[in-house]
């Protein structure tokens, strides 16, 4: 490739990366024309569901000396790892930033204290004595303005997610900054599974330019500390095990993907849109791909659990959306929100996410024009890029999303990093500071909700 037209690429990307940039400001200034208007869009500081507050904390230190080192080293060690202590290594990165981002709002405001609201899972924990009869009258709760309606975390969810924290709670790890951590550590899943899905339907190079993107997500400013992190890993892992089931013919690894997805569907509605990532992984599998029906071997399982135990999940979802326009969903404009929340993808993936779907265009005309099997190598990259992009449109317009999304889509988000290879190598670093100071920045200027 010429020096010009390489130049030409990248200057492509900047164009790209701007045009996000550029969406989320127009957002943040429609979204204060109309509060003046005196037609508010019911977001903090529009599009964002935050408040304007600069600080710096505890964890300002560890997040910028974590953002230097993986930005200086990472892409180095990535490369040339054995590729298992490389998978430790990211994990341990991604919970230092993971918590170092949340540590910049204090222990309390930013952990601790996190999941214990009126409008939280922590708060409904101690009235659930008998998990059975709540899982058999569940539904009966989620609409809003009854004296025992759940609180507004736990009605928008099926009861595996306040399950989750009922469990905690049973083994001695009850409160706040328990909860909080145990979001963290599973939200830092994310930078092992997505690149070992990578590694095994793509290719190993694929998969080692993913790591220092997922490390550095900026996403981990909700991660630390939400329960749609928890959410996020939980399905990360899923995939993983689902593709290591399907990739290496092994029944018990599809099985356990399955139940970790199904699972997912009872930790949150809105992830049965994983869908789309599942059934790439499967596409991209290759010969074994018909291991994919132990998926549903391990699926069953959990999806018979909950039914049996009384919780139906088309009854809870059709009731979720009842009480979701109980609330201020209602006022929130759809023909705002539906590409505002694309600016919130922006900011929670970074500008390497705009980058990457640019580059993904090229790459699917590329592979269109060369017909060969689906299966595996360099296709996996832009394949994996485009069912994400599918979730993503698929939940954008159903319109049960409007704002917060950079917080509930998480478990998507995050895979759109998936496609880190398509960056140029001597692109990444530049492309790897800009996530980090997109977080970075969010962090240290706003107080974000939840």
């Amino acid at each position: 490739m010429s020096v010009r037209s390489r130049h030409r690429l990248t200057r492509a990307d900047l164009i790209a990366a701007g045009a996000a940039a550029g969406l989320f400001a127009v957002a943040a200034v429609i979204g204060g024309v109309l509060h003046l208007l005196g037609r508010p869009v019911h977001a903090s500081t529009a599009p964002l569901f935050a408040h304007w507050l600069p600080h710096v904390g505890p964890g300002t230190p560890l997040a910028l000396l974590t953002a230097v080192l993986v930005w200086w080293r990472g892409p180095d060690l990535a490369g040339r790892l054995a590729w298992r202590p490389l998978l430790a290594l990211s994990y341990l990165c991604a919970v230092a930033w993971t918590l170092s981002l949340a540590l910049i709002d204090g222990w309390q405001r930013g952990v601790a204290s996190r999941l214990t609201t009126a409008h939280e899972y922590l708060h409904e924990v101690p009235g659930i004595t008998d998990i059975p009869a709540m899982l058999s009258g569940f539904t009966e709760r989620i609409l809003d303005f009854q004296p025992d309606s759940w609180t507004t975390h736990v009605s928008g969810h099926p009861p595996g997610a306040v399950l989750v924290f009922v469990w905690l709670d049973r083994i001695g790890l009850g409160g706040g900054g328990w909860a909080g951590m145990l979001c963290v550590l599973a939200a830092a899943l994310v930078a092992v599974a997505v690149p070992q899905t990578v590694r095994l339907l793509g290719t190993d190079d694929a998969a080692r330019a993913v790591l220092p993107f997922v490390v550095l997500f900026p996403g981990a400013v909700w991660s630390g500390v939400s329960a749609d992190g928890l959410f996020a890993g939980v399905t990360a892992s899923g995939t993983a095990l689902l593709a290591c089931g399907v990739v290496r013919g092994r029944p018990a690894g599809a099985a356990a993907g399955g139940a970790l997805l199904a699972f997912g569907c009872y930790l949150s509605y809105g992830l049965v849109l994983m869908a789309p990532i599942a059934v790439m992984v499967v596409v991209l599998a290759g010969r074994h791909r018909r291991t994919a029906g132990w998926a549903f071997a391990g699926a069953a399982p959990v999806v018979a659990a909950f039914t049996a135990a009384g919780f139906f999940w088309l009854t809870g979802y059709r009731l979720v959306i009842e009480r979701y326009y109980q609330g201020i969903a209602a006022d929130r404009a759809y023909g705002y929100w539906v590409w505002a929340d694309l600016a919130l993808v922006a900011v929670a993936a970074g500008p390497a996410a705009a980058v990457i779907l640019r580059r993904a265009v090229p790459a699917a005309r590329r592979a269109a024009a060369v017909p060969r099997s689906l299966a595996g190598n360099a296709n996996a990259t832009w394949l994996l890029v485009a069912a994400v992009a599918t979730a993503i449109l698929a939940a954008d317009l159903s319109g049960y999303s409007k704002a917060e999304v950079e917080r509930i889509w998480l478990p998507f988000t995050v895979w759109l990093l998936s496609g880190a290879a398509l960056i140029p190598s001597a692109d990444r670093r530049t492309w790897l500071a800009a996530q980090a100071a997109v977080a970075l920045t969010v962090n240290h200027l706003l107080l974000t909700h939840w």
